[in-house]
């Protein structure tokens, strides 16, 4: 849901920018906060229609609306504040001052791709960069961000992001004037500097890093991956007997694991699942005897009876389930997958698409 908001905003952003102006007086004001709205709005339920149509999501928050506008208002102060114009009411924004932002404005969602094809990135804002007294002094790679604002510093992920077009641009424009990055981040207005030295020997060094391969990539089991967030939990054996041998198999407000469904009472959501425990390496599930009782409901609900209507039959695999109170809950934020596991050395070939022939 975060970044469909994000997304909704960034795109709302960037059409005020490219947004046709010709023709109308340079006068004229109050046109902006219905404009704004209405470009947010469209892309509000663009991202939804997408959203609802990806099989893995959570649920929709419409009470997230009221979040984007407030953001969105938040980037518009952004960008008057590149021409001087931060504290002017945006009802008050004339024709004429817009026009004069889009004229700095050099590139709105723009690729960067290096000249071999290699390195790539997408830079939502490039602006000539100007003085106090207004004359051109260089480029201004400006990133919209929609999370949460630094308080000291941008996080170091984030400032090697930046710079990464920066190098990208610099590299393919030897002429360039200097080149400023910030980050720009719509919750509190704030913009931060990226600063640093070329990030793209070590881009160039991951790039010869990463070879596509049909294996399974090499586990790294521990603490800082099975033990959080991991997109790969679903089809990697590794997690689970990690979880086993370190005593946290279950544990934890939000636990992952891989059960088998004994009854399900549609109407209610209402579960009984066996807790499994890993074989082997090659985590085959072993039931443990050990019950407990569950309820799905919201998008866990609907991907649980997605996967029952497919015939499956065996253990399956719940990610992120709350398991603070007697009966373990999987809600709208859940994973519910098959639990079909990726075999260490033995090379996967992934299923074909609908669409593929």
């Amino acid at each position: 849901m975060a970044a469909s908001l994000g997304t909704a905003v960034h795109a709302s952003i960037e059409d005020l920018l490219n947004m046709d102006l010709d023709g109308r007086a340079g006068e004229e004001s109050g046109w902006l906060p219905l404009t704004a709205e209405g470009f947010l709005k469209t892309r509000w339920e663009e991202e939804k229609a997408v959203f609802l149509a990806t099989p893995r999501r959570p649920d929709w928050k419409d009470n997230k609306w009221s979040e984007a506008q407030k953001q969105q208002n938040g980037g518009i102060v952004l960008l008057l504040d590149h021409i001087g114009a931060r504290h002017v009411p945006h009802e008050q924004v004339t024709v004429a001052l817009w026009r004069h932002l889009q004229s700095l404005t050099i590139a709105v969602e723009g690729e960067l791709k290096t000249s071999d094809g290699r390195l790539m990135g997408r830079l939502d804002l490039l602006f000539a960069d100007t003085d106090e007294k207004g004359d051109p002094v260089g480029w201004l790679v400006a990133d919209l961000k929609t999370g949460n604002a630094p308080t000291k510093e941008l996080k170091p992920e984030v400032n090697r992001q930046l710079r990464m077009y920066r190098d990208i641009l610099l590299a393919n424009n030897p002429a360039a004037p200097p080149v400023r990055t910030e980050g720009w981040y719509t919750k509190t207005s704030s913009k931060w500097s990226a600063e640093g030295e070329s990030v793209l020997a070590d881009a160039y060094a991951a790039w010869e890093a990463t070879k596509p391969t049909p294996m399974p990539m090499e586990a790294s089991p521990g603490p800082d991956t099975c033990g959080g967030f991991c997109d790969w939990k679903a089809w990697c054996p590794h997690w689970w007997t990690w979880r086993q041998a370190s005593g946290t198999l279950h544990q934890g407000d939000f636990a992952d694991a891989v059960v088998l469904l004994h009854r399900y009472e549609a109407s209610t959501g209402a579960a009984v699942l066996e807790l499994c425990e890993p074989l082997d390496e090659s985590g085959r599930a072993i039931p443990t005897g050990q019950q407990c009782a569950a309820r799905f409901d919201g998008r866990g609900k609907e991907a649980l009876e997605e996967l029952q209507a497919t015939g499956h039959q065996g253990p399956m695999f719940l990610g992120s389930v709350m398991t603070t109170r007697a009966t373990w809950r999987v809600g709208p934020w859940c994973d519910v997958l098959p639990w079909a596991p990726f075999q260490d050395g033995v090379p996967h070939t992934p299923p074909p698409r609908k669409t593929d022939r």
